[in-house]
């Protein structure tokens, strides 16, 4: 998760959807500008949203018809009671101060399908370095496919370094976007990567089989970068229902967020002050599923076990040094990895054992993926423990581990189940590209049939390393067919090119 280090977050069929940009307003009164998730009680819009929106002293920024949802902003401190005047209104809530900031560092299935497909080789410049790969057996299953271009991930991320010569070749300009202001801005220069997480998730599922660098776990399908948070790394509500109605309105196939959304890392349904962005964010991520697109995300980098949340004590950290320690139970979740039909993905190292950061929980771990772990797992292929990826050239100096590929592309050494979640999508791009597109549903249970099973590990390993929200020591819960840990085991890109029912 954009957590490596210490990454979290806050954080269209296309005629059935209203993508409609209001005209200015004047807000009411002086204060701070903000900006403010408008849940319907009805999923969809009012034709009035917008008037009413200004007479209660704001500006509707952008409308979510097909959800129900309106983005809006006011600097007017009685614009939220004023709007709940209206009883077509469930909730309004300011998004300012509730973000997360990512850290990072730290069944049967359909007939093959006819889309178009090549194999790919790793003999890139800097393929022996990825171990994480081989783990997966990706070179294996480039010998059968390297994806088809006909099949398209989003990476809801920081944005993406399209010129990257290991992902320029790859690029899907028509459906890149920004979402940071909440409304898309389909302007290259806006989605641009400025922060580095969001390249490096890039080249773990898509990097280019061009003699450069790396090779992605699904180097020949097409990646569209959507923006989904600032350069700073804040992931806010609104950013977040944008990326996810852009997804499921522009034939994106797969998702991979690499985030927490906020308002805040445990979203809480029966808090008043959340629930209107927690409803909203759920139904955008629905509406992507019910479209036809694969969620997968990281589960975080805390140690938790979301299966049995007590305390969150890192939220809200924007402004910074506005955490507050809270209680928390089962009504309280983690967007997006713990909304039903969401892939959710933990971390592992080079010795195929949970890394000492990764959070975990029975219910909501589906597979384990390489994500690098630089204390318990460092080998003689893994020397410093990390994943290797794609990084932005203007921002190399900032990489701590970084490495330069002989043609003069960047690259950088990261850890988190930020960097465990990329390949997971990749290898669901992988399997809709050899058997065809396919139901959401479907090709979550085709991961978890092909992945290898891992029981439970000798936990006393995580001893030093305690949940950081509660303090509780990590326990495995489950047996070698389904865990807590490992979901269904690791994923296998050869086995989910390679499966059949017959």
């Amino acid at each position: 998760m954009y957590r490596s280090t210490r990454i979290t977050v806050v954080l269209m069929i296309v005629m059935a959807l209203v993508f409609s940009v209001a005209g200015q307003a004047p807000p009411a009164s002086a204060g701070t500008m903000q900006t403010y998730i408008v849940l319907y009680k009805q999923q969809a819009v009012p034709a009035n949203a917008a008037s009413v929106i200004a007479n209660a002293g704001g500006a509707l920024t952008y409308s979510y018809s097909a959800i129900g949802v309106v983005i809006a902003r006011s600097d007017s401190t009685s614009f939220r009671n004023n709007l709940l005047r209206d009883n077509r209104i469930e909730g309004v809530s300011s998004t300012a101060g509730f973000a997360v900031r990512l850290r990072d560092d730290l069944a049967d299935g359909p007939p093959p399908g006819d889309l178009p497909n090549a194999p790919a080789s790793d003999t890139d410049n800097l393929s022996g370095l990825q171990w994480d790969m081989r783990q997966i057996h990706t070179p294996e299953a480039h010998a059968i496919t390297g994806g088809s271009p006909e099949v398209v991930v989003g990476d809801l991320d920081t944005g993406l370094d399209f010129t990257h010569p290991d992902l320029a070749p790859n690029v899907d300009f028509a459906n890149s976007v920004s979402c940071e202001s909440g409304a898309p801005n389909p302007d290259p220069a806006a989605w641009m990567d400025h922060n580095g997480h969001g390249t490096h998730t890039a080249g773990t599922i898509a990097a280019a089989s061009n003699g450069i660098g790396i090779v992605g776990v699904a180097p020949n399908v097409k990646i569209a970068g959507i923006k989904t948070s600032n350069d700073d790394g804040f992931f806010f509500p609104e950013m977040v229902i944008c990326a996810f109605m852009w997804a499921g309105s522009h034939d994106i196939d797969v998702t991979n967020n690499s985030y927490f959304a906020d308002p805040w890392l445990f979203n809480c349904r029966n808090d008043p002050e959340q629930r209107a962005i927690w409803k909203a964010e759920q139904r955008a991520i629905r509406y992507a599923i019910s479209q036809g697109v694969v969620v997968v995300a990281a589960e975080g980098n805390f140690s938790d076990d979301l299966a049995h949340p007590t305390h969150d004590i890192i939220s809200p950290d924007f402004p910074p040094g506005s955490e507050q320690e809270r209680e928390v139970r089962n009504a309280c979740v983690v967007i997006p990895v713990e909304i039903p039909g969401v892939v959710g993905v933990t971390a592992n190292g080079n010795l195929l054992l949970k890394s000492f950061y990764s959070s975990y929980g029975v219910g909501v771990t589906q597979v384990i993926a390489p994500g690098g772990d630089s204390i318990l797992q460092r080998t003689s292929a893994a020397p410093n423990g990390r994943v290797l990826s794609t990084w932005p050239s203007s921002l190399f100096p900032f990489c701590t581990r970084r490495v330069l590929d002989p043609s003069g592309a960047t690259y950088c050494y990261l850890q988190g189940t930020s960097m465990a979640s990329p390949h997971v999508a990749g290898v669901a791009a992988l399997i809709m590209s050899q058997f065809g597109k396919m139901p959401p549903g479907a090709v979550a249970a085709w991961i978890s049939a092909t992945a290898d099973p891992i029981g439970c590990p000798d936990t006393s390993i995580y001893a030093p390393f305690p949940s950081v929200s509660n303090g509780a020591p990590q326990v495995c819960q489950g047996d070698t067919d389904y865990n807590g840990f490992n979901g269904h085991g690791q994923v296998n890109a050869l086995n989910a090119v390679t499966h059949t029912t017959d």
